[in-house]
């Protein structure tokens, strides 16, 4: 390894000063190690490392490997930029559940040795590509890890959400929106909209209506290689509807928009040093079996 990008969460860093320690001392092991280093120019100046400051975007293309110090929302950036390269990020969670995490921010720095010497295993997990058409036209492609959500925007009125599977119709919802998940992404907003956990290594997607307006809407499991499709009703019969990509960032959709989701070729590749524990995750961060 001659290359790692430290990936800081700006917020993080002005509000914890533990997070600024943990970052510094990152940069020194990996200066004395003689490999090369770059951060974030957000967190790089905040650190007072300037210098090795790039762009959000750049960081997957002058390292081997990313180290992101944040909680899933930061290492759901990460991972949209470093899986088209192929390069495998190491979560050090400083956030809320930490499910995408490998270590917490006490166990960091005793983690930087076995990453260096390449004792660690790679979880490779599935992402979605979705494609906004309009007009029969494609518009804009997005990448995904966790989910491809249709919602309304700021408006306290059902949308009218047409979903197909490989262009067979699968049912039309009076909704909030709708939701299409990776199996990463069941433990995210779907299971808050009601949908299932899916264990990580299952290939499939999860399409999850959000508030429909009948009880006898439910979550849909399907196939990794299906191709979901969704359409809304009218413009002007329903308040305005954007889409999003991991809650970060999206598109506001015009009538007759479609938005096809399908699985992506590229892999966010999560860098674990221990066994598959998915399901002691599940019980610790749920809270399941807890007294």
């Amino acid at each position: 390894m001659t290359a790692v990008a430290l990936y800081v969460n700006p917020q993080k860093l002005a509000e914890q000063a533990e997070v600024a320690r943990l970052a510094r001392e990152a940069v020194a092991l990996f200066v004395r190690r003689g490999v090369r280093v770059v951060v974030n120019e957000d967190a790089a100046a905040a650190l007072g490392h300037r210098e090795l400051g790039v762009p959000d975007h750049a960081l997957a293309d002058r390292a081997d490997v990313v180290v992101v110090f944040g909680g899933d929302g930061t290492i759901l950036a990460a991972a949209r930029e470093a899986a088209p390269r192929g390069i495998p990020i190491l979560g050090v969670n400083l956030g809320g559940f930490g499910f995408l995490a490998e270590v917490s921010d006490a166990q960091a720095t005793e983690a930087l040795d076995p990453l260096l010497a390449g004792d660690y295993h790679l979880d490779e997990r599935m992402m979605l590509r979705a494609e906004v058409r309009r007009d029969g036209r494609p518009l804009r492609e997005f990448l995904a890890l966790n989910d491809i959500v249709v919602t309304k925007s700021g408006y306290a009125r059902l949308l009218r959400v047409h979903a197909s599977v490989n262009d067979t119709p699968l049912a039309t919802y009076g909704a909030d929106g709708l939701i299409v998940a990776t199996p990463t992404g069941s433990t995210a907003y779907s299971l808050s909209a009601g949908g299932p956990i899916v264990h990580p290594s299952v290939p499939a997607m999860v399409v999850t209506p959000i508030c429909p307006h009948t009880l006898t809407a439910r979550a849909v499991v399907i196939s990794a290689d299906d191709v979901v499709a969704v359409r809304l009703g009218p413009a002007g019969a329903r308040p305005p509807a954007i889409l999003t990509v991991d809650g970060q960032e999206g598109i506001t959709l015009a009538a007759d928009d479609e938005v096809r989701v399908e699985r992506s070729p590229h892999r966010a590749r999560l860098i674990r040093f221990g066994a598959e524990a998915f399901y002691t995750v599940l019980r610790s961060k749920l809270g399941w079996g807890a007294r």
